[in-house]
C-alpha cells in the first residue's frame, strides 16, 4: 500500500476483456450497494466503454441493457482497409447515441482511457478531448481493428501496454487504487476461430506486463472469466454480472479498511508533526530547572 495520509478518494481501473467486459457492472454495483464513492475512474478497452458510460452518469440498470447487446457482431463494421479487418465505426455511433458527442473532461467522474501509439509504442492516456475517438482507439485491437487516428498519433488497443490502467489514477488524485482484472486466472478459452486465436495471443503477452502492473495497485480484484467467451455473452449476462459483483461486494471490507486506516495515519503523522514543534521547549524548560537547581544546592 502507498500511503496517501490526505486522501482516502478512491480511484478505480477497469481492464479490457472484450465481452467479459460485462463483468464490470457487477463490479460497479457492489459500489454502489455498499454507499463508497469512486472519485476517478480509468478503463482500457471494454474498461474503457464500461467506464466512460459510468462516468457520464448512466445509471447500472441502463449500463446493464447496453451489456446485453455487447458482442462482437454488433459492435464492427466488416472494411476492406489494409490495416484491419473491422472498424470502430459501430462503437463510435453506439458513444453518441448513447452519450452524446461529448469530451471527456465533461464526465461527472474524473475519466482517464488509455490507449497506444502503434508508430511509436507509447501509451497514450486520454484525459480530455473527443470521448468516442479515445473509446474507439482503445478498444482497437491491433490486427482486427483499423487504428483509429486522434491526437494526431495512430492509436490501438490500450491493453497493449497496460490493460488494468492503474498509472493514471494516482496522478489524478486517488489515494487508494482499486485494479479489476478481467483475466484474473491466467487460462485462455479454447480458440474456436480465428478471431479467438488472435485474441488468446494477445492476452497472453499482455497478462504478463498486468502481474508486475497490479502491484501498484492497493487492491486487486482478480476475476476467473477463463469459461466465458470474449465474443459474446449476450445469453449470460446475469450471471456474468455477477462474477464482478462478488468478488468485489468480499472486498468491501478491506476497502473501508484501507479508508480508515490512512485516516488513524494522517492523525499520527499530524501528531509527530505537531510534537517536534513542543520538544525543544519542552527541552529548554527542563534545561532551565536543572540550572536553577544546581544554583541553589
Amino acid at each position: 500500500m502507498k500511503w496517501n495520509p490526505f486522501n482516502t478518494k478512491i480511484g478505480l481501473a477497469l481492464g479490457g476483456g472484450a465481452a467479459k467486459g460485462i463483468a464490470h457492472i457487477g463490479v460497479l454495483k457492489a459500489f454502489e450497494e455498499e454507499s463508497v464513492a469512486i472519485s476517478y475512474i480509468s478503463g482500457t478497452s471494454v474498461g474503457a466503454l464500461v467506464a466512460s458510460y459510468y462516468a457520464f452518469g448512466k445509471p447500472i440498470d441502463q449500463i446493464t441493457a447496453i451489456g446485453e447487446t455487447l458482442n462482437l457482431k454488433s459492435m464492427v463494421n466488416f472494411t476492406f482497409a489494409k490495416r484491419g479487418i473491422f472498424t470502430t465505426n459501430a462503437i463510435r455511433a453506439m458513444v453518441h447515441r448513447d452519450l452524446g458527442d461529448v469530451n471527456i473532461e465533461d464526465a461527472h467522474i474524473p475519466l482517464a482511457i488509455c490507449t497506444t501509439d502503434i508508430e511509436t509504442g507509447e501509451q497514450v492516456i486520454f484525459k480530455k478531448g473527443d470521448l468516442a475517438a479515445a473509446v474507439c482507439a482503445s478498444m482497437a485491437v491491433p490486427g482486427l481493428f483499423v487504428p483509429v487516428e486522434a491526437a494526431g498519433r495512430t492509436l490501438v488497443d490500450g491493453g497493449i501496454i497496460e490493460n488494468v490502467p492503474i498509472s493514471p489514477l494516482e496522478p489524478m488524485g486517488a489515494g487508494i487504487v482499486v485494479g479489476i482484472d478481467l483475466n484474473g486466472v491466467k487460462a485462455y478459452s479454447p480458440p474456436q476461430d480465428v478471431l479467438d486465436v488472435v485474441s488468446n495471443a494477445i492476452n497472453i503477452g499482455m497478462d504478463l506486463n498486468t502481474r508486475e502492473q497490479l502491484k501498484n495497485a492497493d487492491i486487486k480484484v482478480p476475476l476467473d472469466l477463463s469459461h466465458y467467451s470474449r465474443t459474446n455473452n449476450a445469453e449470460r449476462v446475469p450471471e456474468l454480472i455477477l462474477e464482478g459483483y462478488r468478488p468485489m461486494k468480499a472486498k468491501m471490507k478491506e476497502i473501508v479498511r484501507y479508508q480508515r486506516t490512512n485516516t488513524i495515519h494522517y492523525l499520527i503523522k499530524a501528531f509527530l508533526e505537531l510534537v517536534p514543534l513542543k520538544i525543544p521547549e519542552l527541552i529548554k524548560h527542563a534545561t532551565t530547572k536543572l540550572s536553577q537547581l544546581k544554583r541553589l544546592r
